[in-house]
């Protein structure tokens, strides 16, 4: 399966027994699977079995579903008395409450979410199956649209993954200039204690911590490493967002463990600073697309 993008957009039209109906997905990135569904009333079985269809195909996103009927083709619309009732007792009873005088104005009743059947949904069980039969098709132009979003986002990452181990080979080029940067710091340390009285065992401690800080081999090859299996997880092409952005966040920590290494030298050394910074770069954009991924 492909990398795929979490935005997408799809829209179908369906009818069974001439009533003519609207469905629309629309998606963007989340965490998780967030489904909401916007649906006429009394349609919870429906609203059940369409909610196990998006799970079978999708794993990661957050997803509207709209279903809406062509009014010309329901029939007559049915007052859901029980609701209207239920809303102007609550209304009298807060007037009350309050010591006002004041009644519901009818038409924001009217506007209220289920203030109006048709009864469709309970009627035409052939409808609910040609909407899930619908939303399939839907969900299938939905990860087309995602696939294809996420065709332009592998290209990126893969960008950007070229840039890194580009800047890890010149990094490594200048590795010795480091290495001899350090040594010549801890030249004329030792040298200025040997001037004065110092603990031996200082200075042995001492040499050992600047010789520990002075190589980057193991940030090197660690970000190398990073790099070869965030590539891999792209050729796997499953839903691998979630990794993707842990690996990131582990090539971020290994460019800023390098860069505290390399600080404060000069030269050619400094060179190594600046590729380190490009290396920030290249994967802060990398984690703002890795964000998108299914």
């Amino acid at each position: 399966m492909s990398i795929r993008s979490m935005t997408g957009f799809a829209e179908v039209k369906g009818q069974a027994n001439s009533v003519g109906f609207s469905l629309s997905l629309k998606s963007v990135n989340h965490r998780f699977l967030d489904l909401h569904f916007h649906l006429p009333p009394n349609a919870d079985a429906l609203e059940m079995a369409l909610r196990r269809k998006v799970k079978e195909k999708l794993a990661r996103g957050h997803l509207d579903v709209n279903l809406s009927f062509d009014q010309g083709t329901i029939g007559a619309f049915v007052l859901n008395r029980q609701l209207v009732a239920a809303y102007v007792q609550a209304f009298r009873a807060a007037a009350v409450e309050a010591g006002i005088a004041a009644e519901p104005d009818l038409n924001a009743v009217l506007r209220l979410p289920g203030a109006f059947d048709t009864g469709v949904m309970s009627a035409e069980p052939e409808l609910m199956a040609t909407v899930v039969s619908k939303l399939e098709e839907a969900l299938m132009e939905l990860n087309r649209m995602r696939e294809e979003e996420g065709k332009a986002l592998e290209s990126e990452l893969r960008t950007h993954m070229q840039h890194l181990l580009e800047a890890c080979g010149e990094i490594r080029n200048y590795r010795e200039a480091v290495l001899k940067n350090y040594a010549e710091r801890l030249k004329q340390r030792i040298e200025e204690w040997l001037g004065s009285s110092v603990d031996p065992e200082r200075v042995i401690e001492e040499a050992a911590t600047l010789a520990d800080r002075s190589d980057i081999q193991e940030e090197l090859v660690r970000l190398e490493n990073h790099v070869k299996q965030f590539l891999g997880l792209l050729d796997a092409g499953t839903e691998v967002g979630k990794k993707l952005d842990f690996l990131l966040q582990e090539m971020n920590r290994e460019a800023n463990t390098l860069l505290s290494k390399t600080s404060g030298l000069a030269g050619d050394a400094l060179r190594i600073t600046q590729s380190g910074l490009a290396m920030r770069a290249d994967i802060e954009q990398a984690r703002e697309q890795v964000q998108n991924i299914e």
